[in-house]
């Protein structure tokens, strides 16, 4: 190994170790002082609910674990989003597990709370998952009511969903095992099932102290909304529970019950690991997001054998296509090659950028899995499309505009991997989160922006430059390297990829050796549900 690889591993091993860190630091939500405050009072955890659900030593991928990160400060922060996701098998049966974390602000939900919520139901409608709620939410965190209540995607929609989602057949199934509150109410009663954990938990749209408010009642919460009265009163819930345990013990014998499902019926052989050693992938990514390297060496360290059938291979060498399998299962990869090619025609082409014919090729590709019932997998490495004279004479937006078609009406599931550089359209025709990915994460050496943070920088400095100079002002070459410097650093911070997973762009951060499991848990939950439309480019240029 030269010294190149062995830098580029330190390098990204060091990115791994830090996001190992954050993870550690996340997993704990409100802190350790509310964490004992919850054991106290005979409750678990929100993660200690979900690993307790799930089938030991079963896989599992979370969702959005990094939701919230470094947001709200003036609010004291929202780790995780309040709330856990997880997708996981609980009975044998692959399913989404959604628990409120009550050691933040109680298990309020702030707006990353609601649309981390959205987006459990929306993997749960696109791949017809059973979903599992483990309630315990003070509600709507009242300070920022404005931002999580009235609109289209915000608190209400969850209810919206639970209703639709009934409508479909998808299993739905709740527990109550702390508050449940207002509007949040209407949750786990629109459920299919509904469990309460006795003394712990309790369901009422009006708490004993606005009660007393509205209409002069003196009651106490047990008595208003507890276990007994909606078991043996109100019938609002189907099973009282004596613990945690007890209910999660329940929810297992439940779902261990529910009839197999219609498969999509994609293509899975036995799975086998790769030839070529994963661990290599560290030394293989370059330390700098602009430095070349070949993206074939990933792919052989991500598929099956390391074999990879690969799709017009002299064509179109800037977007690398072809044939493979993930743990088993059949998937067609569109991978940016982030190494300078040469074409027949003896022109250079660069490294993660999209040329005409590169687009021209991933066009004609993607139509072909969509064709044979083939998962795609997106391997972003890319810096956008080509721009100058040559391309936009040769119609680079006319076939970058074919390949943002093909991703759109794509209706094989798609899952992306943001392995490098995500920037401007070329986040776009390689699956962004704009185009519906079932999965969508980030390596630690992921950055996703309109343009890299040097570039952006020089285009934003010469426009303040020249707002001054406009006013008669100018800057001194101190003065311009100090608002340079000020502009990239801004920048830069909004193009890692915790910002990006922070704001649920991405479902997280992974590490590349968790990989394989992120696509395969993937494709495993998009084979419940069946392809019913076909494919259909609709009108494109010619």
């Amino acid at each position: 190994m030269d010294i190149n690889f062995n830098k580029n591993e330190d390098h990204n091993k060091l990115l791994v170790s830090e996001l190992k860190q954050k993870l550690a630091k996340v997993k704990l939500g409100g802190g350790e002082e509310r964490i004992g405050k919850l054991h106290a009072k005979g409750k678990m955890t929100a993660r200690e609910r979900i690993d307790y659900l799930l089938d030991k030593n079963s896989k599992y991928i979370e969702i959005g674990a990094f939701a919230g990160e470094d947001m709200y400060h003036e609010h004291g922060g929202c780790p995780s989003g309040g709330v856990v996701v997880k997708i996981g098998f609980v009975s044998g049966k692959q399913c989404i597990v959604v628990a409120n974390d009550a050691t933040v602000k109680a298990g309020a939900w702030f707006p990353i709370t609601g649309k981390k919520n959205l987006r459990a139901q929306e993997l749960s409608i696109e791949n017809r998952l059973p979903i599992i709620y483990l309630v315990d939410s003070a509600g709507v965190y009242l300070p920022m009511q404005d931002e999580i209540f009235p609109d289209k995607e915000h608190f209400g929609r969850i209810f919206r969903n639970n209703a639709v989602m009934s409508s479909m057949g998808i299993t739905q199934i709740s527990a109550v095992m702390g508050s449940c509150v207002a509007g949040g109410a209407y949750l786990p009663i629109m459920s299919d099932e509904a469990l309460i954990v006795n003394k712990t938990g309790s369901i009422f749209l009006a708490g004993s102290y606005l009660v007393k408010a509205a209409i002069g009642e003196t009651i106490d919460n047990e008595t208003l909304g507890g276990a007994t009265t909606h078991c043996e009163i109100s019938g609002v819930t189907d099973y009282k529970a004596k613990d945690d345990k007890d209910a999660l013990d329940t929810i297992k014998n439940i779902m261990s019950k529910i009839g197999d499902f219609d498969t999509a019926g994609f293509n899975r052989s036995k799975p086998s690991k790769p030839t070529e050693n994963p661990q290599e992938i560290y030394g293989i990514l370059p330390k700098a997001r602009n430095e070349q390297y070949d993206m074939m060496e990933i792919i052989k360290r991500l598929v099956d054998d390391s074999d990879f059938e690969e799709y017009k291979a002299g064509y179109g060498q800037t977007i690398l296509t072809g044939y493979a399998r993930i743990d088993g299962w059949a998937v067609g990869i569109v991978a940016n090659q982030r190494k300078i090619v040469k074409t027949k025609k003896g022109e250079m082409q660069f490294g993660g950028v999209i040329y005409s014919d590169s687009a021209d090729k991933a066009t004609r590709f993607i139509a072909n899995c969509n064709q044979k019932k083939i998962p795609l997998v997106f391997l972003q490495d890319v810096t956008g499309f080509m721009v100058g004279s040559k391309s936009e004479h040769g119609g680079i937006i006319k076939d970058g505009a074919k390949m943002v078609n093909a991703v759109s009406n794509s209706v094989v599931p798609k899952f992306t991997i943001v392995v490098g550089n995500s920037y401007g359209a070329g986040n776009y025709a390689m699956c962004g989160k704009a185009y519906d990915p079932r999965l969508i994460y980030a390596w630690p050496s992921a950055e996703l922006a309109v343009m890299g943070g040097a570039q952006a920088a020089k285009v934003l400095l010469q426009i303040e430059t020249a707002s001054l100079k406009n006013k008669g002002e100018t800057l001194s070459e101190e003065d311009e390297k100090a608002l340079y410097d000020k502009i990239k650093a801004r920048y830069d911070r909004q193009i890692s990829p915790y910002y990006a997973a922070a704001r649920i762009w991405t479902d997280g951060i992974i590490d590349p050796m968790e990989t394989r499991n992120v696509i395969s848990m993937g494709i495993e939950a998009a084979n419940h549900a069946p392809i019913e439309k076909k494919f259909n480019l609709g009108v494109i240029q010619a």
